[in-house]
């Protein structure tokens, strides 16, 4: 009885919005809880963050030093327009 009740409930799970690029139909797997697509097509998946990551060297490619890097360059723009208005 319980096993049907677990086949059942995997019946009514939503199922993955992946399509096919050779046939164009949607995958028929079911989507992970809280994402839409399944395991197989990337649902929570993707390497560690940081340090933790494998291919990890030194740090100038992170977010946070791409990000300082951008407020850096968005200063520098704003500096330049103030010193072309005088």
């Amino acid at each position: 009885m319980k096993q049907k009740d677990n086949i059942n409930l995997m019946n009514l799970a939503p199922r993955c919005r992946a399509t096919s690029k050779r046939t164009g139909m949607l995958c028929k797997a079911p989507a992970v809880r809280g994402h839409k697509v399944c395991r197989f097509h990337g649902a929570g998946g993707g390497a560690p963050s940081g340090k933790r990551n494998g291919n990890y060297r030194h740090g100038c490619r992170t977010k946070e030093a791409l990000a300082e890097v951008a407020s850096i360059n968005e200063m520098v723009r704003e500096y330049r327009k103030e010193v072309e208005s005088l």
